[in-house]
């Protein structure tokens, strides 16, 4: 296939790119490089003869047409969006312009592209979205694919209004669409404002650890190569208008993988002296923290036949073992903006 892959600088986005490239498959990237877009993420594919990088931004629905024009892809991979929390506390206003309108961008490109095409039965439109649009769990359950939405937060409200239109695209012009929400992606080239490459490059740098509140709130941890697996699979295997929830069915709290990071740490680029558990420090909770996150992956499971293939402490080692290993991609990237500075205290 020929798939136009928006975001594909970004964490996910790359690793959906490398994995395409990897199956013989022609990649259009489309990013328009805002702060945690990396091409470093995909330099090991940039040279290949088929992949192509677009510097678009899905706010501009002319240049849009123009991509879909010039390149006639057979499939549409959208994962092109605002998603850290915290930054949707402080500034809400990008989340609303990149994640609904240009996910309407998106929509709108994709339906004039594929009716000018004859409507072919092939074509997909994967957009793929997150668990945080369910909201928060208590003690017990499962979000599942028929979980109401609930979102608690500018980011996971602006996620929820672009499944939304997903699905009326699909009901109302009949655009052959799939949706994924995921849990918590971790693994190589993670932008280091997130809680696992935070910690670990804290860590090295002799820094405090932060943890939100009293680091009880729960997360189900997934290896983003295990995540690329599965959307590929949903785009080629996934039933038209249907969602699929992908989780890595590794839950922990915020506490226990910050110390599972700590002892791999220890093991592997020990301290002079002392554990680096002794640099946890809690701080102030985020406004609206949401309690618990637990996917039910059972549809996915029993349908196309996936699962994770680390465990979180396997997929943990792997991640540490990467940044240790490539410093050369992640101390550029400090510098870049509200990276090591606290955000989301607005209330």
């Amino acid at each position: 296939m020929k798939i136009l892959v928006t975001g594909g600088a970004g964490f996910i986005g790359s690793a959906v790119v490398r994995l395409a490239i990897a199956r013989e498959h022609s990649v259009v990237n489309v990013d328009a490089l805002t702060y945690a877009a990396c091409l470093g993420n995909v330099a090991s594919v940039s040279d290949h003869p088929n992949y192509v990088f677009e510097r678009v931004d899905i706010r501009d629905r002319m240049a849009l047409d123009r991509v879909f024009a010039r390149h006639s892809p057979d499939a549409v991979m959208h994962l092109a969006a605002e998603t850290h929390v915290d930054r949707s506390i402080d500034g809400p206003a990008d989340f609303i312009e990149t994640n609904i309108n240009g996910t309407f961008n998106m929509l709108e490109a994709a339906r004039i592209y594929w009716q000018a095409q004859g409507h072919p039965d092939a074509f997909r439109f994967h957009h793929i979205s997150t668990d945080e649009v369910f909201g928060s769990l208590g003690s017990t359950g499962m979000f599942t694919e028929n979980t109401p939405y609930d979102p608690r937060s500018p980011y996971s409200a602006s996620k929820a209004s672009s499944d939304h239109l997903v699905r009326a695209w699909h009901e109302t012009y009949n655009l052959p669409v799939v949706l994924t929400n995921c849990s918590n992606n971790y693994g190589p080239y993670h932008f280091p404002e997130k809680l696992i490459p935070l910690v670990i490059l804290n860590a090295l740098a002799g820094k405090p650890l932060p943890i939100y509140g009293d680091g009880g709130n729960i997360r189900d941890w997934l290896y983003v190569e295990d995540h690329a697996e599965a959307l590929f699979l949903v785009l080629e295997r996934g039933a038209l208008g249907r969602s699929y929830n992908i989780g890595g069915e590794n839950e922990r709290t915020n506490l226990q993988l910050v110390n599972t990071l700590c002892s791999i740490l220890d093991r592997l680029q020990p301290r002079s002296e002392g554990s680096y558990a002794e640099l946890i420090t809690f701080v102030t909770d985020r406004p609206g923290h949401d309690a618990r996150y637990a996917i039910d992956p059972s549809c996915i499971r029993d349908e196309l036949g996936w699962r994770p293939s680390v465990t979180v402490e396997q997929g943990l080692e792997l991640t540490v073992k990467w940044y240790l290993d490539n410093e050369n991609w992640w101390k550029p990237v400090l510098n870049r903006s509200g990276v090591g500075k606290r955000l989301g205290l607005e209330s």
